[in-house]
């Protein structure tokens, strides 16, 4: 896991002045990062007897669409606020630089799924707790939730109750 932290670059000042910008594009550019990543997902998604994965865009996406595939489960796209053309649940929520709106079609989860949510870093959790919102309002349940950073600043925000949670690195 140490070779895969040295991987990710720090960005300064990205997207905002002050926001250090975790750059994950070397890790998934190596075929072996990537996989042992995916595959590490995977056995703790299959403990936790998924049959769903619902990633936030953008970067989660890249993640969780991987997995989906990998585990032959539906994949769910959270996406942002008038970007996906059905029928929509809606939650807003804050960022560690702001306020946001993630979507979800309020078809792609049914009441007996079992639903993963993934994203690629953890900082204040908004994201998270914004996605499990949304796998709520299906009335579907949060099995699990994984990332592959999360910001040890922000440790007190990210409190998911009795939810199994898998974070593979932490800065």
């Amino acid at each position: 896991m140490d070779s895969i932290k040295a991987m990710i670059r720090n960005i300064p000042d990205f997207p905002k002045p002050g926001i250090q910008f975790k750059d994950i594009t070397p890790v998934l550019s190596d075929p072996e990062a990537f996989h042992y990543l995916i595959e590490t997902f995977a056995e703790f998604a299959k403990k936790q007897q998924v049959t769903a994965i619902l990633a936030p865009e953008s970067r989660g996406f890249m993640l969780g669409s991987a997995l989906a595939f990998h585990l032959d489960v539906k994949f769910i796209p959270a996406r942002k606020a008038g970007k996906l053309p059905f029928k929509t649940f809606q939650v807003e929520y804050k960022l560690e630089y702001g306020t946001a709106v993630l979507e979800m079609h309020q078809d792609a989860l049914v009441p007996t799924d079992r639903v993963l949510i993934i994203d690629d870093l953890i900082a204040t959790a908004g994201t998270i707790h914004a996605c499990i919102e949304l796998v709520q309002c299906a009335k579907a349940q949060v099995a699990g939730i994984a990332s592959l950073i999360s910001l040890s600043e922000f440790k007190d925000h990210q409190n998911f109750n009795d939810v199994p949670y898998l974070n593979l690195i932490e800065i």
